[in-house]
Formats: C-alpha cells, structure tokens, sequence
C-alpha cells in the first residue's frame, strides 16, 4: 500500500514537471514567434528637405531605433534638393554601418535625389525611384569663400567644395584647392558606387558635370536597382535580392513585411526650425536688439532675457551651419555703426554705413547657391530698413526734443513774466509762475507791479519793470 502511495505521488511529480516544461517550451516559441512578429517590419523614414543638421540627426537616430526594434528593412523616402556636405556625410556613414538594410526611394512621382540626395542613394544597399523623379547634379559648390567660382546655377550641391571640369576633358583649376576638393569628391562618391556595384562613370560624371538622369535612365545605366510606383511595388521587386552587410550577404525577404512610419518627432522639427539659417538670423537679430534695450534701460529684466535666449540660440544655429564668420563681423559691425548713430551727430552718415554693412553681412552669411540656405533677400533687406527707420525714428525724435522750447528748469526762467507781491525791510517778493521768489531790480518796484525775469543768481532773481500794457502769455 505504501508503495503504491509513492509510485501514485512520484508519477503526480512527472505529469506536473512535465506539464510544466510543456508550458515552457510553448511559452518561448510564442516570444519567439513574437520576435519574429515584431522584427517582420519596414521602418519609412521622410526626408522631404534640403539634407541639412536636422535631416541627419533625425536619419541616424531612425537607423540605431530601427535596429533596436529588430526591424528587416529601413525604407528612405526621399525628394530633396541638396543640402550640406558634413550632414551627407554623416547619413552616408551611418547607412554604411547600418546592421539594417537600407532602401533609398526617391518618391513621390516629381521628387528629384540631387546633389547631396546622389550620394546618399549612391550609399544605399537598394537604389530605388519612382516614375518621373531625377537624380544628379552633385557639382561642388563653395560655402563662405568669396572669389572661387561656383557651381553652375541650377546644379544644387551637397558639401563645401568648389566647381571643377570633367575628369576626360581637364581644365585647368581655380587653384590647388579647388581641384583637391572636387577630386576629393569625386572620389568619396565613385567609392561608394564600387561598393554597391553601380555606375561609377557615370557617379563622377554627376560630380563633375553636374549631369542627371530620369528614374528610367538611371536603371538602364545601372545607377539605380529599381523603379518602383509605389511602397508595396518596391517591397515586391526587392524581395529575394541579395544584398552586401557590412557583416556579409544578407537576402531580403520584403515580401508581406508591415510598414511603420516614423515621421520627425518634435525634437527634430524644432531642430529643422533653429538652424533655418533665416531664422537663425531673425534669431540673432532679437538677440543684438534685447541685449542693446537692456544695457539702455537696464531693470527691466525682460528684453535682456529674451535677447540672451535669443542670441544663445543663434549662436548654436550658426554653430551647426556652414557660416562666413566675416559675414557675421559685418553684421555686428552694422548694428554697432547704427546704434553710433544714436548718440553721434553724423548726420546719417553712421547710419548709412551701418545699412550697408548689415546688408553685405547678411548676403555673404551664408551661400544662396546650396539648396536650403539662402537667405531671401527681402528679409534680408526687411531687417536692414527696419533698423534704419528704427534709428531715424529714434533720431528724428531727438532732433525735435532739441528744437522744442525749454519748459522747466533755470533756463526756463529767463524771460518770464511775474507780478510783485509785496515789498518788507527792503526785500522785494514777486510772484512768478506761481512761485514766490526774492527779486531785485534797478528801479524801485512796487506791489501789483508787472516785471519779467531778466537773469537768476542763486535763488535771487533780476528782473526789470514791464509796461503796463503787457499780459502773460
């Protein structure tokens, strides 16, 4: 009997042990099948912008989270007109230590990949545009370097560097650093069409000539790998390709998988909005005026406040854009000859000058060539004459208190008419503007008698009779 007990107990403990690895193991294959779940994913990033500090930041941060989530594909869409060499560099970077994949996909039908936009799509593991999109014209063009030719109009550029010729048919450079920084480029981007297998001729030949392709031209001469007319059309054609990781082959399976938009969030949006090089000069603009309000009328509290907030901000806009620092002196240097005008006498000739160099400062600030940051030039020439008349305003004002007749104070006194009150002990009192004071006089004077002051001495004032027929004013 008591071994039956323990032969009834013991099998109790294998059922229980064994429903419990049976739960288990279901268990893990559900987070498993979880995982797999969650890692059947495309991760669209939106770049529809110039490629700027705020399109890198919002690009590599949407290439670690996408790893994280343990995604199968990141999908870049694209329409851009250019933007800045460092930001392009920094996206490129990232795509090509990228554990994900990465699709570029120039869409919507109209959008264009040049400049900066070439060589990121150049960059990517998949090529891909849709119907009626272009791609090219990643001429160089020179930021803040007065005197070096630049890029033709109309071929927007990503980074830094001057214009040079076709690589077959040379021409002499501007100067040494003009062909080391084209060549530099047309290397960096002929490099990354070997490692993807493209078209590298044709890659420098957008360097260099700024030449571009339509979405079909460009998958005929195997710059591209896909045209594609929509999400779901990209996904189909590149499902089963095989593509290079920096850890290998890796085959793609895009077939099915579910899109997940991640649009900017509001740290990139507010990013995009302080390095808008015109805000960034608004920026620095209210800051200049709030400090100079301050120091004017100090106690207040506020216009300095916001100015410094002001002035902050701008200084971290122009710290993450390509600026001409001489731009920048001749901005402050207009705002300084304009608030000399304030207290000097020139005559608006300070002025003048403080219009002009505001006004050259802020065209040369930064490149109106390169796709994003060129300031218009009504702003630009807004701002100028809004602190001209400001300082017109202010002088004219005191021009007019410096003609305007003197109503208080000893100056005001010469001149005005009193009437004598009484005369004791020698000491005459008359009444003037409603004060009594001591008053002498050449002649004698007697009470109810008109005088008008003549001259004051201390608190003794001179005064000479007035004829009878005259009245106060």
């Amino acid at each position: 009997m008591v071994a039956m007990c323990d032969t009834r107990t013991l099998g109790g403990w294998l059922s229980g042990i064994g429903r419990m690895l049976c739960c288990c193991t279901i268990a893990a294959l559900l987070a498993v099948g979880a995982g797999a779940a969650r890692a059947a994913s495309v991760q669209v990033l939106t770049v529809h912008d110039a490629i700027g500090p705020a399109s890198a930041d919002y690009i590599v941060r949407g290439l670690q989270q996408a790893h994280q989530r343990g995604a199968a594909l990141v999908v870049l869409e694209m329409d851009t007109p250019g933007g800045l060499d460092s930001s392009m560099r920094q996206i490129v970077q990232a795509i090509l230590a990228s554990p994900v994949p990465v699709a570029t996909y120039v869409s919507p039908q109209g959008a264009r990949a040049a400049s900066a936009g070439t060589y990121i799509l150049y960059a990517s593991h998949i090529a891909a545009m849709a119907p009626a999109t272009t791609l090219g014209a990643a001429t160089p063009v020179p930021i803040g370097m007065p005197g070096v030719p630049s890029a033709p109009k109309g071929s927007p550029a990503p980074d830094s560097e001057p214009v040079a010729q076709d690589r077959k048919t040379p021409a002499a450079p501007a100067d040494a650093m003009t062909a080391k920084q084209v060549n530099d480029a047309a290397a960096f981007i002929r490099g990354l069409a070997e490692q993807r297998g493209r078209n590298a001729v044709w890659a420098e030949q957008a360097v260099r000539e700024a030449v571009s392709l339509t979405a079909k031209e460009a998958l005929r001469e195997n710059v591209i790998d896909v045209v594609a007319t929509d999400m779901a059309d990209l996904l189909a054609q590149i499902d089963g390709r095989t593509v290079q990781m920096a850890q290998g082959e890796l085959r793609l399976q895009s077939q099915g998988l579910t899109l997940e938009a991640h649009p900017p969030d509001s740290r990139n949006r507010l990013l995009s909005v302080i390095a808008n090089p015109s805000f960034a000069l608004i920026l620095l603009m209210a800051g200049i005026y709030g400090l100079v309000l301050e120091f004017s009328s100090p106690g207040f509290g506020v216009p300095g406040t916001v100015g410094a907030i002001c002035l902050l901000l701008a200084l971290f806009a122009l710290q993450l854009l390509p600026v001409n620092y001489a731009a920048v002196a001749l901005i402050l240097l207009g705002f300084a000859l304009l608030a000399a005008e304030l207290v000097t006498p020139t005559l608006g000739v300070l002025g003048v000058g403080g219009v002009v160099a505001f006004v050259a400062g802020g065209l040369l600030l930064f490149d109106r060539d390169v796709p994003g940051l060129g300031i218009p030039l009504p702003l630009i020439f807004g701002i100028a004459l809004s602190a001209a008349a400001g300082v017109m305003l202010a002088g004219s004002m005191a021009l007019r208190a410096r003609r305007a007749p003197v109503v208080s104070g000893r100056e005001e006194m010469v001149g005005a008419l009193g009437e004598v009150t009484q005369s004791v002990n020698g000491q005459v009192w008359a009444r003037i503007h409603g004060e009594n004071w001591q008053v002498r006089a050449d002649v004698p004077l007697q009470p109810g008698q008109r005088v008008r002051v003549v001259a004051l001495t201390g608190l003794i004032v001179k005064v000479r009779p007035e004829p009878a027929e005259a009245v106060t004013p």
